[in-house]
């Protein structure tokens, strides 16, 4: 479920669109689902136990407080996701391993890289609000994303 953000802010121009500028990775650069969140500060863990739940095409949205610290996702979290379902993870942080990312067929977007592992605490929030980039990412609203940026909507877009 992917459509083109500069054609969703032409439709809804008062959606909000992510003000952050991040990179792309993985095969799918441009994608869009569901809203799952999680909020969490240099340990991985829960975006971990995240992706290993199925996805049912859903885009995981991690608000990594815009740390570059360390990697909040690498290639063995992103195989999980693809094999659980998910359609794509948006990272305010670092991911690793972006080689191998870039092979797997999922949407990744994140602020850089970083080949630091995160913490294994299990510290942080899943389907909370997350608040980054202007835009206030709400679990079981829709997120779009393409090479032109992050837009999200209260309900799934389906053309007229």
């Amino acid at each position: 479920m992917s459509f083109p953000t500069s054609d969703l802010m032409d439709a809804f121009p008062d959606a909000p669109s992510c003000d952050l500028q991040f990179r792309p990775f993985g095969q799918k650069r441009a994608f869009g689902g569901k809203i799952r969140t999680a909020r969490i500060l240099g340990d991985n863990a829960l975006v971990k136990q995240i992706l290993a739940t199925p996805g049912d095409g859903c885009v995981l949205v991690v608000d990594g407080g815009g740390s570059l610290h360390s990697a909040l996702m690498g290639d063995m979290i992103g195989a999980s996701a693809v094999k659980n379902g998910w359609v794509g993870v948006i990272i305010n942080g670092a991911v690793r391993d972006a080689v191998a990312l870039d092979q797997l067929d999922l949407g990744v977007k994140a602020l850089g890289t970083n080949p630091r592992k995160s913490d294994k605490r299990g510290d942080g929030a899943a389907d909370v609000a997350v608040h980054f980039g202007g835009v206030t990412f709400t679990p079981g609203h829709y997120v779009y994303s393409d090479e032109d940026g992050i837009v999200v909507l209260e309900q799934a877009y389906s053309p007229s």
